[in-house]
Order: structure tokens, then sequence, then C-alpha cells
């Protein structure tokens, strides 16, 4: 369990500090714009390129890969169903669709695979799933959708190599699929500005709850609370379906898979919806909300099959 609340603790700490600069202004009115911009256009993209310039590519292969992805599209296709029946707009149901299914791999699922599964390196193949493949998809759908995607078709299909967090994460699976060995004192800058993402989101995060009203209000609170129900039950409950009986995993395995589908949604959601200025209150909501919830859930499944 120490895992479990080490990793809600570190979260909280960096959003209340968000909410506290929000709260008296020291950053300005732009700040939580800037720090989105800043964690959009440089931090996120270097982050993702270190972490993935040195991942081993062979967990690509796994069945856990598989299960995760699967159990990710599940999720997401049944809120992508419900939004175009319920025409919430391209750009807020691929929001809706992120956070019913993208999970918070990094600064919570790396403590939680530490402390829960007692190996950081078993978050990876979500991690890498996430970057490679449903990152770019899903900014691509974003550029798209808000009219990135107008022009020749040579524009509309290298939308991806024009956005910055696709980029990122294309030319960090490069380099690993290369066997190419960056000289340090090139890697080194570019992993410090890397380690500014995570708190940069947070903050942003936290200041964008100052002065706002509580979760669940509104417009929003149909989408949030089928996002939360996916993210929080449905994703978990999928993984384990799959696992269990179509992978046959067990033990450890099989809790490797659950706790990691278990994950809330990850707090870069809210940059995605923030930079492109669609589904801002569905996201922060739907984060908040499935943080919140998803401690009782992870806190049941480590102790039902840990």
């Amino acid at each position: 369990m120490q895992g479990v609340l080490t990793g809600f603790a570190v979260i909280a700490v960096v959003i209340a500090v968000g909410y506290v600069l929000g709260l008296r202004g020291h950053l300005g009115p732009q700040g939580r714009e800037v720090l989105t911009k800043l964690a959009f256009h440089v931090a996120s993209p270097a982050l993702l390129f270190t972490t993935l310039a040195t991942a081993d590519l062979s967990v690509v292969f796994s069945s856990r890969l598989l299960v995760t992805a699967l159990s990710t599209v599940a999720v997401a296709g049944v809120f992508v169903a419900v939004g175009a029946a319920r025409g919430w707009g391209v750009g807020r149901t691929t929001i809706g669709a992120l956070c019913s299914g993208y999970v918070n791999s990094g600064n919570l699922g790396i403590p939680i695979a530490v402390y829960v599964l007692g190996d950081a390196s078993l978050v990876a193949p979500v991690l890498l799933f996430q970057l490679v493949l449903v990152t770019p998809v899903a900014v691509t759908v974003l550029d798209l959708s808000g009219g990135g995607g107008k022009g020749p078709l040579w524009r509309v299909l290298l939308t991806p190599l024009r956005n910055p967090i696709a980029l990122g994460s294309l030319a960090g699976v490069a380099v690993a699929a290369s066997g190419l060995r960056i000289p340090d004192p090139v890697m080194d800058p570019v992993t410090l500005i890397g380690n500014m993402s995570v708190p940069a989101v947070l903050m942003a995060f936290g200041i964008s709850l100052c002065g706002s009203t509580m979760p669940l209000r509104g417009v929003e609170r149909r989408p949030v609370l089928l996002s939360v129900a996916l993210k929080t039950v449905g994703q978990p409950a999928v993984a384990w379906a799959l696992a269990y009986g179509v992978f046959g995993l067990r033990g450890a395995q099989l809790l490797d898979v659950v706790v990691t589908s278990a994950l809330p949604a990850a707090q870069n959601l809210y940059t995605y919806a923030s930079t492109y200025g669609v589904g801002e209150r569905l996201a922060r909501d739907a984060i908040l909300v499935s943080t919140v919830v998803s401690v009782p859930v992870l806190v049941g499944v480590a102790a039902v099959l840990g």
C-alpha cells in the first residue's frame, strides 16, 4: 500500500504548490498558459525523447502490451461511440477518450511500480504504447479537428511531424531502434529540460483549480462521469478479463497489468486539452476525479491480487 500512497502524495504536493501559486498570483494572469506551453512545446518532447531513446523496445512484443493496448482501445472505443451518438464533437470526444484509457504511467505509475510491483520497468510496456502510438495518433486527430488538416493531402499526412509531442516520441524510438548511444554532453541538457515536464504539468493543473467550480457539475458532468467510470472500473476490469481469460496470466504478471490499467488519467492530458483549447474542463475534472477514485481501486487490486 505504501507505493500507492507515496505516488499520490508526490502528485498532491506538486499540484498544491501550483494551486498556491495561482491563488497568490505569483506567476501572473498568464502563468498557467506559459507553463502549459513550456511543457507541450519544449519539456514534454524532451522527456519523451530521453525516455524512449534508452528504452528496451523488446517489451513491445510482450503479452502485457497486448493487454494494455486492447483494454485501452476497448474503453476509448466506448467513449467515442457515446460521444458520437451524443454529438460531443471530435476534439472533445478525443480528450474524453484519452481520459478514459490513457493512464498516468510516468510520475504516478513508476513509484507505484517500485513499491507495489517491485520493479519500475514493469510500466515500460504501457509507457511505450502510449508514447509511441496513442499520443501521436491523438494529437494528430486534435490537429486535424482544429483545422490543422486543411490544405493539400501531403500536408495532412505530415501532421504528426509538425507536432512536438509526436516528434519527441518518434525521434526517441528511432534512436533506440538504431542502437545509437548519444554522448552525455548532448543528452544531459535534453534530460535537464525534460525534467521540467512533470512539475510544469502538475503546477499548471494546480493553477487551473483556482477559482474553478466543483467537479461533476455543468455540461461536462456526463462526459466526466463516463470517462471516470471507464478509467477506474472499466479498464482494469477489461485488463483482468483479457489477462486472466485470454492470455492466461497469473500471479505477479496478472497483478502488473491490472495495477497499471487501474492507474488514473494522466495529468499531461490537461496540457493537450489546454493547448488545443478543447475539452479543458472535461480533462481537468476527469483527471481530478479519477485520481481520487483510483486510490481505493488500486488498494483493492493490490490486496486481492497481490
